[in-house]
């Protein structure tokens, strides 16, 4: 991955960051921030350096004429935009059109809905196929489509998983990699990119705190989420190997309640990785 460097002077404590470009933020990050200020949110976002974002389909009480409007004149650039299964599976259009007015590269399916903790072969080959019919229209419009496990897919499936089974027969989809949810679903992200070269152009960055035991509900304490270094993922190999790997992208997403302080922090130990 060719990665250009962005310097930007901070006036804190007289520091200097560098990070990637290719570093940005998932806005729902800042989804409580948002609630109270979205232009005063956005300028927080451009003044940690950042201008690659990725949206859901949420545009925080605005028109998405308007939302649009304010992301221009703060210099944010949208890299991905959300989508959901069912209206994949009913208007693949309207993710297109999503994308298209956001200038997106990229539009990202969040979750597979399933009964409460039962999530089966039968839910993940239903999705397979909606995500292979949805993925060629899109990607004839221009646009990725990705996935973005939260767990609940590595649940033992004949000699591999349930995502052994999505992944081999990912045919027009490709996937986002949530390096939180794969480790805390009982993979290995490591061993997850080495497995499928090629296959998470995308990435969520999020560290767990130490000593928090994992599961495959696909669900956990947002307060769990540390700066970046300071938890139990390997970051440092992780990067190293998403660099290797050539990711597009990678998106911090930082869900807890610190995430204003938090973000900063994280962004110097991305720099530092990234030397």
């Amino acid at each position: 991955m060719k990665t250009r460097i962005l310097l930007v002077i901070g006036l804190l404590f007289g520091t200097t960051l560098m990070f990637a470009q290719e570093v940005g933020i998932q806005l729902y990050s800042l989804r409580n921030q948002f609630k109270n200020d979205v232009p005063s949110t956005l300028q927080l976002i451009k003044s940690w350096g950042i201008d690659k974002i990725e949206g859901g389909e949420n545009t925080y009480g605005l028109s998405e004429k308007r939302f649009i409007k304010l992301l221009d004149e703060t210099g944010l650039d949208v890299v991905s935009v959300g989508t959901n299964l069912d209206e994949l599976r009913k208007n693949p259009q309207k993710t297109i059109d999503r994308a298209k007015a956001f200038g997106a590269q990229y539009a990202m399916c969040p979750w597979i809905p399933h009964n409460g903790n039962d999530f089966t072969i039968e839910d993940v080959k239903n999705a397979t196929r909606i995500f292979n019919a949805a993925g060629k229209l899109l990607k004839e419009a221009g646009v990725q489509l990705v996935y973005h496990p939260h767990g609940y897919e590595f649940r033992p499936y004949e000699e591999g998983t349930l995502f052994d089974y999505m992944a081999k027969n990912a045919e027009h989809f490709a996937f986002e990699m949530d390096i939180y949810w794969v480790a805390h679903g009982g993979e290995d992200p490591l061993r997850l990119f080495k497995s499928y070269p090629g296959k998470f152009p995308l990435m969520h960055l999020k560290d767990m705190k130490k000593g928090v035991p994992g599961n495959d509900s696909g669900h956990d304490d947002v307060e769990n989420n540390v700066v970046l270094g300071e938890g139990q993922l390997e970051m440092k190999a992780i990067l190293q190997e998403a660099k290797k790997q050539g990711v597009q992208y990678m998106f911090i997403e930082d869900e807890s309640s610190r995430v204003v302080t938090q973000v900063p922090k994280s962004l110097v130990f991305i720099a530092d990785q990234m030397k």
